[in-house]
């Protein structure tokens, strides 16, 4: 006879057992191989799921060097981040009556064992540098990712301060200030100096 007060221990690893067999049988149905959950949350990666669902769901990577890249379906993929990259997210939706979303984000990739802010879609997370909502602000780091590529920089080689400078300004409703080569220059020797 079993004590009221103590609650009996349940096994659920024929459950779990069961789940990943369903899984797996899922994943073989829709042509996309399993991956395994002790792979992904042991990866040194940072993933980020895309979908394209023309004029409904729209997500895509502004800039970004992307690691790997894994097609799921027709309109997902998941593309992976190596530490320390730096990378833009953009996330748009609408449905009948207009955009209903619409954000930006910069992030870097963390390694593992360091501290991360989640964000949907991204796994398991990342230090946000900037993080804008509304397309009229949107298209304000568009621009402002536009014109880092007009000096001559690649937006994933600019400096990690710069994109707090774009979120704190548009934020303030005031335009951030320019990226020049000259302050890439400047940020590349501290980059040397602290390394």
């Amino acid at each position: 006879m079993s004590d009221p007060a103590r609650p009996e221990r349940i096994d659920f690893s024929g459950f779990e057992a069961a789940l990943r067999r369903k899984a797996a049988q899922q994943a073989q149905a829709h042509g996309t191989p399993p991956v395994p959950s002790a792979l992904a949350s042991h990866s040194r990666l940072t993933e980020v799921e895309l979908t394209w669902i023309e004029k409904k769901l729209e997500h895509w990577i502004r800039f970004g060097r992307i690691a790997q890249d894994r097609i799921l379906t027709r309109r997902t993929r998941v593309v992976s981040f190596r530490p320390s990259a730096i990378f833009a997210f953009v996330r748009w939706t609408a449905n009948d009556y207009g955009t209903v979303i619409s954000c930006i984000d910069v992030v870097r990739a963390i390694a593992p064992g360091e501290p991360y802010t989640t964000l949907p879609f991204v796994r398991p997370g990342g230090d946000i540098l900037l993080h804008i909502e509304g397309w009229p602000k949107v298209q304000q780091v568009l621009a402002a990712i536009d014109a880092v590529e007009a000096a001559g920089v690649d937006p994933c080689d600019a400096a990690a301060d710069h994109w707090r400078h774009v979120h704190n300004r548009i934020a303030a409703g005031h335009q951030p200030r320019p990226y020049t080569m000259e302050r890439h220059r400047a940020w590349l020797k501290r980059r040397e100096i602290e390394g």
